[in-house]
Protein backbone atom coordinates (compact mmCIF):
# COMPACT_ATOMS: atom_id res chain seq x y z
CA UNK A 1 0.00 0.00 0.00
CA UNK A 2 1.91 3.25 -0.73
CA UNK A 3 1.97 6.15 2.13
CA UNK A 4 1.43 9.57 0.68
CA UNK A 5 1.82 12.54 3.36
CA UNK A 6 -0.56 15.41 2.34
CA UNK A 7 1.29 19.03 2.73
CA UNK A 8 -1.59 21.21 3.31
CA UNK A 9 -0.95 23.17 -0.06
CA UNK A 10 -1.36 19.49 -1.64
CA UNK A 11 -4.60 18.75 0.75
CA UNK A 12 -6.26 21.95 -0.45
CA UNK A 13 -6.51 20.56 -4.15
CA UNK A 14 -8.33 17.69 -3.44
CA UNK A 15 -11.34 20.38 -1.87
CA UNK A 16 -11.09 23.42 -4.42
CA UNK A 17 -10.29 22.98 -8.30
CA UNK A 18 -7.24 24.28 -9.66
CA UNK A 19 -4.00 22.92 -11.10
CA UNK A 20 -3.27 19.15 -9.72
CA UNK A 21 -6.87 18.92 -8.04
CA UNK A 22 -7.32 15.26 -10.13
CA UNK A 23 -4.16 14.02 -9.85
CA UNK A 24 -4.48 14.58 -6.05
CA UNK A 25 -8.45 13.63 -5.53
CA UNK A 26 -7.01 9.97 -7.53
CA UNK A 27 -4.20 9.64 -4.75
CA UNK A 28 -6.68 10.42 -1.77
CA UNK A 29 -9.95 7.47 -3.55
CA UNK A 30 -10.23 4.92 -1.30
CA UNK A 31 -10.15 2.81 -4.11
CA UNK A 32 -6.77 3.80 -4.81
CA UNK A 33 -5.94 1.69 -1.80
CA UNK A 34 -3.38 4.45 -0.59
CA UNK A 35 -2.69 5.48 2.90
CA UNK A 36 -2.60 9.17 3.32
CA UNK A 37 -1.36 11.05 6.23
CA UNK A 38 -1.35 14.95 7.25
CA UNK A 39 -0.46 16.64 10.17
CA UNK A 40 -3.10 18.10 12.72
CA UNK A 41 -2.08 21.23 11.79
CA UNK A 42 -3.14 20.60 8.34
CA UNK A 43 -6.77 21.43 9.69
CA UNK A 44 -6.62 24.97 10.09
CA UNK A 45 -4.42 25.24 7.50
CA UNK A 46 -6.81 23.90 4.64
CA UNK A 47 -9.80 25.51 6.55
CA UNK A 48 -8.26 28.96 6.11
CA UNK A 49 -7.15 28.71 2.90
CA UNK A 50 -10.65 27.48 1.37
CA UNK A 51 -12.35 30.43 3.76
CA UNK A 52 -9.65 32.82 2.41
CA UNK A 53 -10.36 31.91 -0.93
CA UNK A 54 -14.01 32.31 -0.69
CA UNK A 55 -13.64 35.73 0.90
CA UNK A 56 -11.55 36.45 -1.70
CA UNK A 57 -14.29 35.69 -4.46
CA UNK A 58 -12.74 32.49 -6.11
CA UNK A 59 -14.87 29.96 -4.88
CA UNK A 60 -18.44 30.59 -3.81
CA UNK A 61 -19.44 30.68 -0.08
CA UNK A 62 -21.84 27.29 -0.65
CA UNK A 63 -18.90 25.52 -2.62
CA UNK A 64 -16.38 26.94 0.18
CA UNK A 65 -18.81 25.63 3.07
CA UNK A 66 -18.87 22.26 1.16
CA UNK A 67 -15.43 22.02 0.53
CA UNK A 68 -15.29 22.51 4.43
CA UNK A 69 -17.27 19.98 5.41
CA UNK A 70 -16.20 17.62 3.08
CA UNK A 71 -12.85 17.98 4.23
CA UNK A 72 -13.86 17.99 7.96
CA UNK A 73 -15.39 14.82 7.28
CA UNK A 74 -12.31 13.41 5.81
CA UNK A 75 -9.77 14.69 8.74
CA UNK A 76 -12.12 12.80 11.17
CA UNK A 77 -12.27 9.93 9.42
CA UNK A 78 -10.03 9.11 6.18
CA UNK A 79 -6.69 10.72 6.41
CA UNK A 80 -4.03 9.27 9.22
CA UNK A 81 -3.28 12.39 11.86
CA UNK A 82 0.51 12.93 12.18
CA UNK A 83 0.01 14.76 15.83
CA UNK A 84 1.98 17.51 17.16
CA UNK A 85 3.84 16.61 20.04
CA UNK A 86 6.61 18.46 21.71
CA UNK A 87 9.32 15.98 20.52
CA UNK A 88 7.74 17.12 16.71
CA UNK A 89 7.97 20.62 17.81
CA UNK A 90 11.63 20.38 18.78
CA UNK A 91 12.20 18.74 15.71
CA UNK A 92 10.10 21.57 13.47
CA UNK A 93 12.59 23.92 15.39
CA UNK A 94 15.76 22.07 14.56
CA UNK A 95 14.32 22.00 10.99
CA UNK A 96 13.62 25.83 10.73
CA UNK A 97 17.05 26.71 11.84
CA UNK A 98 18.84 23.88 8.86
CA UNK A 99 16.37 25.14 6.12
CA UNK A 100 14.93 28.18 6.40
CA UNK A 101 11.47 27.40 6.32
CA UNK A 102 8.52 29.11 7.43
CA UNK A 103 6.96 27.48 10.91
CA UNK A 104 4.52 25.74 9.78
CA UNK A 105 6.24 24.28 6.78
CA UNK A 106 8.88 23.29 9.25
CA UNK A 107 5.89 21.20 11.57
CA UNK A 108 4.83 20.50 8.03
CA UNK A 109 8.23 18.53 6.93
CA UNK A 110 9.13 17.36 10.43
CA UNK A 111 5.49 15.48 10.94
CA UNK A 112 6.27 13.94 7.11
CA UNK A 113 10.07 12.56 8.64
CA UNK A 114 7.98 11.20 12.12
CA UNK A 115 5.61 9.05 9.27
CA UNK A 116 9.08 8.17 7.61
CA UNK A 117 10.88 6.52 11.14
CA UNK A 118 7.50 4.90 11.75
CA UNK A 119 7.29 3.11 8.57
CA UNK A 120 10.91 2.65 9.14
CA UNK A 121 10.39 0.74 12.01
CA UNK A 122 7.31 -1.00 10.62
CA UNK A 123 9.49 -2.35 7.74
CA UNK A 124 7.67 -0.39 5.17
CA UNK A 125 8.53 2.02 2.65
CA UNK A 126 8.60 5.65 3.51
CA UNK A 127 5.92 8.00 2.67
CA UNK A 128 6.10 10.59 -0.37
CA UNK A 129 6.05 13.94 0.56
CA UNK A 130 2.92 15.92 -1.30
CA UNK A 131 3.58 19.08 -1.81
CA UNK A 132 3.18 22.51 -4.03
CA UNK A 133 5.62 24.16 -1.92
CA UNK A 134 8.83 24.58 -3.58
CA UNK A 135 11.19 25.89 -0.68
CA UNK A 136 9.38 23.05 1.52
CA UNK A 137 10.04 20.14 -1.67
CA UNK A 138 13.64 21.23 -1.36
CA UNK A 139 14.13 20.82 2.13
CA UNK A 140 12.48 17.49 1.96
CA UNK A 141 14.74 16.38 -0.69
CA UNK A 142 17.53 17.55 1.64
CA UNK A 143 16.38 15.52 4.20
CA UNK A 144 15.96 12.11 2.11
CA UNK A 145 12.28 12.47 1.29
CA UNK A 146 10.73 11.31 -1.45
CA UNK A 147 8.31 14.27 -3.17
CA UNK A 148 6.03 14.76 -6.00
CA UNK A 149 4.75 18.42 -6.67
CA UNK A 150 0.79 18.10 -7.64
CA UNK A 151 1.55 21.37 -9.82
CA UNK A 152 2.89 18.89 -11.94
CA UNK A 153 0.64 16.93 -12.81
CA UNK A 154 -2.30 19.35 -14.68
Amino acid sequence: MPIYFFESSAAVKRYINELGSGWVTGLADPASGNRIHVSRIAGVEVVSAVTRRSRGGSISPSDAAAAIALFRYHFMYNYAIAEVSSALISSAMDIAETHGLRGYDSVQLAAALEVRADCIALGVPGPTLISADGDLNAAALAEGLAIEDPNSHP
